[in-house]
């Protein structure tokens, strides 16, 4: 990336492709998108999602959609409750066709502000609430070597420059989960101090063992052995299975992926679990896998993160 200090982000990512956008987007931060156009393009979109649900599919705050073919242009739109709204429609060519590019999308209170190659090309007024997007999404004929989310001047002056009174805006530090053996190994059972709440982020990164069969990270409730959430990719099956634990019961187990499991033997994988308010939200080396609505209503129980299995963990933390 050409910008230092991104706070997050997808390096080559496989189109069509979906991240998580961890704790959401704040005015003043900006998405950078780096990529490039093949020769055969007929269009591209990026949208800036509320969700990742495909049935209902999920609310779009900003869809933009440059189109190569006959006149060139970008339309612009937003979907509510699986309805398109008005099109917005701007005849313009900031995109050439086989060549590189960079895409500028700063996130203002009222409008998203987009830039190619670092001219100003459209503003496009906010339909749907700021806070509700969490997720990006590119696909169609377009090619991405990285997608970055900046941070706002704010928010960096803060967190080079520390106060006594708090900040409004999000804090960015990452907090390393220990282990009372003060080490990573497996099994391993780390404490979250002050339990979850909406808005926090656990990064599990870590490595399959070669003839690896299956491994599980559990989110536990203090004080007993229920489990808030039980995820347990099972590699020789290539099934990833989600579950709870509660008054020394399995739940219903689910299994639906839109895409294949994303862990496979004797290979890195990064894992985030973003606590949002009413489901966790994981994501694997980039891409959004799945949704589960909680089943424990009280976050702040959720206290204890274990994992077990074929697997050897290389970092952990919380946001």
């Amino acid at each position: 990336m050409s910008v230092s200090n991104p706070r997050q982000t997808f390096l080559n990512p496989v189109i069509p492709f979906s991240g998580t956008i961890l704790g959401g987007l704040l005015p003043g931060e900006m998405v950078l998108i780096q990529g490039s156009v093949p020769s055969d393009a007929d269009r591209f979109q990026v949208d800036f999602t509320c969700g990742s649900s495909l049935t209902p599919r999920a609310d779009v705050a900003f869809h933009f959609n440059p189109r190569f073919k006959r006149s060139p242009c970008i339309i612009c739109n937003s979907l509510q409750g699986e309805r398109w709204g008005r099109e917005e429609t701007l005849y313009v060519k900031p995109f050439s066709v086989g060549e590189t590019f960079e895409l500028v999308v700063l996130v203002l209170p009222d409008k998203f502000k987009v830039a190619v190659n670092g001219g100003h090309v459209l503003e496009y007024e906010h339909r749907l609430e700021l806070e509700r997007v969490d997720t990006l999404s590119v696909s169609g004929k377009v090619k991405v070597q990285a997608v970055g989310v900046l941070p706002s001047a704010s928010e960096v002056s803060a967190a080079a420059a520390p106060t006594n009174q708090e900040a409004p805006e999000r804090k960015l530090h990452h907090t390393p989960i220990i282990s009372p053996s003060g080490d990573l190994s497996v099994p391993f059972r780390g404490e979250l101090v002050k339990g979850l709440s909406v808005g926090r982020s656990i990064t599990v990164r870590g490595e399959t063992r070669r003839n690896a069969q299956n491994f599980v990270v559990n989110l536990r409730v203090s004080g007993g052995s229920d489990i808030a959430l039980h995820l347990n990719p099972r590699l020789k099956k290539e099934v990833f299975v989600r579950n709870s634990f509660l008054s020394e019961c399995w739940g219903p187990e689910e299994r639906h992926l839109a895409s294949p499991c994303p862990f496979s033997a004797g290979q890195y994988f990064e894992m985030i679990i973003l606590c949002d308010s009413q489901q966790f939200r994981v994501a694997v080396n980039g891409l959004h896998q799945l949704d589960y609505k909680h089943r424990v209503q009280d976050l702040s129980r959720v206290a204890q993160l274990e994992v077990l299995g074929d697997v050897t963990l290389q970092d952990v933390n919380i946001l």
